[in-house]
Formats: structure tokens, sequence, C-alpha cells
């Protein structure tokens, strides 16, 4: 699992904005007009229409995509009753999911009572306002309660997402697990340990699918529920069967399948020695499983494992079901979330895991593709085409059962806008994130005393991507952490030019390099002792560390320079700078940001081949335009020749990706100028862009920023022949953090020249 120390989790929620949401307007709000429309007196015209039709609501204002995330704060993860309040970190952080995999728009609301009947009351009045309703956190039995009075009191989706959102998922993968050993629902006996709101729910969704009542044993703290024993309320006594099984340990002996939502180590290696063959084991307690699954192997070799822990296969993630499930329910504007829609998701994610992963899952999975095995039975979190098959899978049931209020007339097109909706590329540096963490790496946080720099090593080391090597004063970085209120971690590695080997090799190397070039051999001793660039990347460059990060305290060229006294560039590459711009409309790459201030077209060329293979690698089909003030000849200047010519000599090349220009930005990026162009070689719009010139690129990706709300990466150093990269002057944490990650990569896909 990912450390973190609690005061970086109290700074991720206050620093910036407080909290982790905000409402933005979707509409224009720049002139008296649009003032005018948007409130009064505009405004009353669709108050009036929808207080004649209610439906109204779903084409005037946003009901049809919002959803409540609503709490009591009673039971908060696994922290327990906490109150209302406590809750809303958890609730706002359901609405970032929502919005985040399925362009759902959420609203939190924490209702501050313990009691059943206030929290109906309280949500059933406020509950139209919406487009469903989201329960989270909520202590059983009152969520089934609360959950089934809602149902019966408002003609919306209401899903307790603790209860049918962790069930779906589990009864996707139990299937999948079953197919693969072969063994039908119909026959497995299973063992459910914990009978909370998850348990009971999974349990039902299996007896749904064929699970016989009789093939269940279900336990509470107080041993098997079975029937005639006193005190068990009535949500858990549909569960009680006719037996004489009472402690776990017996239980599970010839089980099938052990179903875990309950309490850490509470399953023994010999418990595990006793069930069926090729057992199906779901320990699915957070943080820690019922039984760790080394254990289960070392115990035997034939059970398929699954957790709810991302550190181990086949994780039972919610962000799996509940986004999808609601997409596809608002969009057919169901009355409510019935069985048949929850089966239909949970065999669409099960199928899911059957087919050949795209690019995204490699990458998540460091660059091996999963197939569907005892390892790969339940979908990555990244996988693009969830929200495309589940949720149509989730609509079109809602459409055959009776409960869809609006007929999706065309499935084909319905798919298409799904996947329209989000770009999947959005979640490549999480994907990065688990690559690095596979293959560690030791990369250089050069300006070790800086605290930015200092912050971004250790999130590095927190999140399991590598080891963080300092350069600077071992004194002084102590100093820096002490004020920080952190301590000096053994795996923290610091470097300097104390080191008299080490600085008389560093000296060396250089000095082989710039004996030509004007440098004396004390020149290249005093860089080495005084300049942490200079000495960082001779760490890289003689394979002392694996990857570095610098450029906090020196402008891009000047931190550029002082590497280039020790590093080349790439064999048939030139040096220049790629930024990553993640926008709300998709995932652009734009070059050159930083270093050729007018490129030739020959450089052009080169700067587009090598961005379309950095693209590759990072899991996108390059598509590249080379961008101007004039699209194909109107109106021609001297840049715009340098563009053209640049196109042809790819043309010569006869390289293996689409690219097209010289054209305007929109007419790269917009497909409807396709009409207007048909010619153009690009088959969607391009997402590497070419710039002109490097003021171009750089007030272009700063105006991106600043106007157009995008995030950006960047700039990559590309064409360097060590994995470096350069974090800008102003750079944030989490800026370094990102470099860091992508050199940590970048050494372990690219096969730079060994020295």
């Amino acid at each position: 699992m990912e450390k973190f120390t609690e005061k970086e989790a109290l700074d991720y929620h206050s620093q910036g904005k407080p909290g982790k949401i905000e409402i933005i307007a979707s509409k224009p709000m720049s002139t008296q007009r649009d003032l005018a429309l948007a409130y009064s007196p505009g405004v009353a015209v669709p108050v009036e229409a929808i207080a004649k039709d209610p439906s109204k609501a779903y084409d005037y204002t946003s009901k049809g995509n919002t959803v409540a995330v609503i709490s009591n704060g009673s039971a908060i993860l696994g922290l327990g009753n906490l109150g209302a309040l406590a809750s809303k970190p958890v609730m706002e952080g359901k609405a970032v999911l929502f919005k985040r995999f399925a362009d759902i728009d959420s609203i939190d609301i924490e209702v501050d009572s313990q009691n059943a009947d206030e929290i109906i009351n309280c949500i059933a009045k406020i509950g139209n306002s919406f487009g469903g309703i989201n329960l989270e956190d909520i202590a059983s039995p009152d969520c089934f309660i609360i959950e089934q009075e809602l149902k019966n009191k408002l003609k919306i989706p209401v899903f307790h997402d603790d209860q049918h959102g962790t069930a779906i998922i589990t009864v996707a993968g139990i299937l999948n697990a079953l197919e693969i050993v072969k063994k039908s629902i119909k026959k497995v006996r299973i063992v459910a340990n914990g009978a909370g709101a998850a348990g009971i729910s999974c349990i039902s969704l299996l007896k749904a699918m064929g699970l016989p009542d009789e093939n269940v044993v279900m336990l509470d703290r107080d041993g098997v529920i079975y029937k005639g024993r006193p005190k068990v309320d009535q949500f858990k006594s549909t569960h009680a069967v006719d037996t004489k099984l009472r402690t776990l340990e017996e239980a599970m002996k010839g089980a099938d399948i052990f179903l875990g939502l309950s309490a850490k180590n509470v399953v023994t290696p010999a418990m595990v020695k006793s069930m069926a063959k090729d057992p199906i084991i779901f320990a699915c307690a957070n943080p820690d499983p019922e039984i760790l699954p080394e254990l289960i192997e070392q115990t035997r070799s034939d059970a398929i494992i699954a957790t709810g822990r991302s550190d181990y296969p086949n994780q039972v993630n919610n962000v799996l079901g509940f986004p999808y499930i609601f997409r596809g329910a608002l969009d057919c504007r169901a009355k409510t979330i019935n069985e048949e829609m929850k089966i239909a998701a949970a065999k669409a994610i099960a199928d899911l895991a059957k087919e050949d992963v795209p690019d995204e899952v490699v990458a998540a999975y460091g660059g091996e593709r999963p197939k569907f095995g005892k390892n790969y039975i339940i979908p990555s979190p990244f996988d693009p085409r969830l929200i495309r098959n589940v949720s149509a899978a989730v609509a079109e049931a809602a459409m055959k059962s009776g409960v869809a209020q609006k007929k999706i007339e065309d499935f084909s097109a319905y798919k298409d806008s799904l996947a329209a909706r989000l770009d999947p590329s959005v979640g490549f540096l999480q994907n990065i994130y688990a690559q690095v963490r596979k293959k560690q790496k030791r990369v250089i946080f050069a300006e070790g005393e800086e605290e930015s720099m200092l912050r971004a090593a250790i999130d590095f080391k927190n999140n399991g991507l590598g080891t963080p090597v300092l350069i600077g004063s071992s004194e002084k970085i102590a100093q820096q952490l002490k004020d920080l209120g952190l301590t000096l971690d053994k795996s923290i590695e610091i470097h300097n030019s104390k080191d008299e080997k080490q600085r008389e090799r560093y000296t060396n190397h250089i000095y082989k390099r710039l004996q030509r070039k004007g440098f004396l051999k004390r020149d290249c001793d005093r860089l080495i002792r005084t300049n942490r660039i200079v000495f960082g990347s001779c760490m890289v460059d003689l394979g002392d560390a694996d990857a570095m990060v610098t450029g906090v305290t020196r402008t891009f060229s000047d931190t550029l320079e002082n590497i280039k006294y020790v590093v080349d560039e790439r064999p048939g590459e030139i040096i220049f700078g790629l930024t990553i711009a993640v926008t709300k409309k998709g995932t652009v790459f734009i070059a050159d940001t930083n270093v050729h201030e007018y490129p030739t077209a020959e450089n052009l060329a080169d700067i587009a081949i090598s961005s379309a293979r950095v693209a590759k690698i990072l899991g996108f089909t390059p598509r590249i335009a080379f961008l101007a003030h004039s699209t194909f000849g109107k109106p021609m200047s001297e840049r715009s020749i340098h563009l053209r010519e640049a196109r042809d000599i790819l043309e010569n090349r006869k390289v293996d990706f689409e690219f097209e220009g010289e054209m305007q930005p929109d007419v790269a990026l917009n497909q409807k100028f396709k009409t207007i162009y048909p010619f153009s070689k690009l088959s969607a719009p391009a997402n590497i862009l070419i710039m002109p010139a490097i003021h171009s690129a750089a007030i272009s990706t700063k105006l991106l920023k600043e106007l157009g709300g995008c995030t950006l990466i960047g700039p990559l150093l590309i064409g360097l022949n060590k994995p470096i990269e350069i974090a800008t002057l102003r750079s944030k944490v989490s800026d370094i953090f990102n470099m860091a990650a992508i050199a940590a990569f970048s050494s372990d896909v690219i096969n730079y020249k060994k020295n």
C-alpha cells in the first residue's frame, strides 16, 4: 500500500483551495446578456416550463447529470462512527471519482443524524433535485432501511455503494474464477465471513444469479448464522441455514469459496488447507485482508486470490462499478437501480476481463500484457472500455426491465458517446507510477536542499516509486527536514563532493569531454564541487544512479547547458522540449517548447519523429500536426514554408504515423473541418502539435494552463542520451514528483546508450 504521513494527507486536502471539489459554470458568464439569461429575468422561462412539466428539469438544469453523495458518517471507511462532518472528505472524494471516471457531477451532503427516519425524511425532501442518490458509509442495519424507504419514496436511482458496488465487483470476479476452475455457481459451497452491508449484498446478488440458499454459510462476529440463533436481525436471518457448524474453522472445511468482508488475520493457513480443490479466496477486509496472499500461496498453489488492495492482483475496487452504473442509469433516466441492472453490470465487468487488454492496461501492469486467468479475473480500473461496456449494459437492462423513462434508440452511437465523454489517456501518469513501482529506480533530486525538491523526494519514496538520491549537505538537508516536521529516512541517499574518490572520478570524466572546449582540469574540479547539476549528471552518466530530476534553481536553458557538459544527445536525434497538456477534450503533446528558437524544416521533422516515439511509449497513437498561422497555403509565409517542407521530409522518410500540415490549431484539433479539407491525412484530431518556433510553443502552453485550465506535464527533455528531466523554476512539488516518475519510467523503457 502507498505510504504517507498524516501531515502529507492534511496538506493535500488543505493546500490551495481547501477540499477536493469546486463548482464551475457550464455556460458563458462574460456579458450582461449572459447574466440576464442565466439569472433574472431570463431564468423565469425555464422555471415556468418546469412548473408545467417537471420532466423538463432534465432538459433545462443539471439534474440529469448530478448525483448526491450522502452520508451520516456512521460507518466511515474502516474508522467507524465519527459523525456526519467527519465523513465530508470521503464524500468529496467520491464526488471526484464520479467526475473522473464517468463525467458525472456530484455534490456531497452530510446529514447530521443517527436516526434512520430523520435521514429518510431529509433525503426524500431534497431528492428530486438530483438525478440519483449515492448513499455512502451508513452503518448496518440502517443502510438497508434507509435505501429501501427512499426507493419507495423517490423515482430516481438510489444506490448504497458499500452494499451493491462491492457486491457487483465481487460477483464479477467470482463468476470469472468459477469459469477458470470449471465449477458451477449452482453447485459450489460458499463461506461468507462478515454479515454487514457489503457481505449481505454480495450473497444476495450471488443468490439472484443462481447460488442455492443452502450452499451458503454466513458468519458474523458471533459465529455462524444458523436457523434458530437468538438476537439475529431480519437482514442476517434471511441467510440463516440449518447447520450444525458454529465456527469459521468448521465452516471452511471443504468449502469452494471463501468471501471475506470482515477483519484482518481471521483466516489461518490451516483453514485454507482444509478447503476444496481449486479454492476461490476473496479476502477483502481493508486495509489488511483476512489472510495475506503470500500465506495462501505458501499453503497451496491452486487457489485463486482476490483482495481489496491495489498491491496484489485481482483488486475488488468499487470504482469499477458505481460511476458506470450511475452513468447508464442517468442516461436512460431510470427510476431505480434494480437487480437486473446490477446483474448486467457484474456480467459486463466479468466479460471485460476476458478481452484483449488495451495499452493503458498494459502500462498499468508494468508493461506485461495481462491475460484472463487466475491473476487477472477483474479488469483494471484504468481500462478505458469500462464506461462504454458497463454503462451501456446497465442502460439496456433498465430498458428491458421497464424502469427506464428515456429510450436509447441507437446503442452503437450511445457507446461511442460514452467513450467520447472521457479521455482514457488522463490516467497515463497513474500507469507510469504502476510500472515504476514494479521496477524501482534510484532517482537523483539534484537540488536536495530546496524545500520543493526535498518534499518531492519524500513523496517519491512514500509512494513506493524507488530510492531518492539527494545532492547537498547532509546537515542542511537534515535541518530542512526537521523544519518540515520530517526525519531523515535511511532509505534516502545523500551525496556530495566531500567524497574525494567520487569527486576525482567525476572530474576525470568531464575533463575528457571538455578539455578541448577551453576547460582546464581545475575548472572541471570546480564544477564537480560547486555545481549539483553537473555532479548529478555524472552520477547518471556513469551508472551511479538511474535517473535525475533537476532545474528548480536555474532557468531551463542554463540547466540544459550544465547537463550537456556531461551527457550527449541520443544518436540520430536532437534535443527539444515536449510538453504534455491534459485538457478536458483530450491529451496533446506540444513541441518544441524550450530549446530551438527557430527550428529548420529538418529540425521540425526530427522533432516530429522523436515526439511520435515518445507518444507511443506512453501509450498513444501519434497523429502529428505542423501548426502555423496558415492552413494549406492560405496565407503563405516563410515560417509556413518551413512547416510544409518538414511535412515533405516526413513523406520521404516513410514514417509509420499520421502527420499533416501546415495548418491552424482549430483545423488540427476539430474534426468538423474535415469536411472542408477532406484530403487531410489525419483520421482523428491531432494529439502532437509541432510549433513553428519556441516563442509560439511557450506562449501557447502557458495560455492553456492559465486560461484553459489544463494540466501541463513537463516539458519533457527529449533527445538526451540519459534519463534526465528538467523541472522549471516555478514548479510545484507535484510537478517535480511527476518529472521524477517520468525519468524513472524512461530509464527502464528507453534504450539509452551505455558508457
